[in-house]
């Protein structure tokens, strides 16, 4: 009965170390705008210019805060994004 035991605890420290693994490897981030600033119209100028967006719903998106501007994007689109939001004045993080 012990051997089993043994073999249960390695298994689970083996998918813990999986899981780590991957984390450190995330190919796929969103862009999350916390708070428009300041500058909101400049604000949601650029997430139209992302999105691709109407004027309402990008000003909806931007007023509530907190949502993915952009999701399931490679790092280097994700940093230029983040870049532009910043500069316009927003609040960005990514996830």
């Amino acid at each position: 009965g012990i051997e089993p035991a043994a073999g249960g605890a390695v298994m689970v420290a083996g998918a813990a170390d999986a899981g780590g693994a991957a984390e450190e490897e995330k190919t796929e981030f969103d862009v999350v705008l916390l708070e428009a600033g300041a500058s909101k119209i400049n604000v949601i100028k650029e997430v139209r210019g992302i999105t691709g967006l109407g004027l309402k719903e990008a000003k909806e998106l931007v007023e509530a805060g907190g949502k993915a501007v952009k999701e399931g994007v490679d790092k280097a689109e994700a940093e230029e994004i983040k870049g532009k939001l910043e500069a316009a004045g927003a609040k960005v993080e990514l996830k």
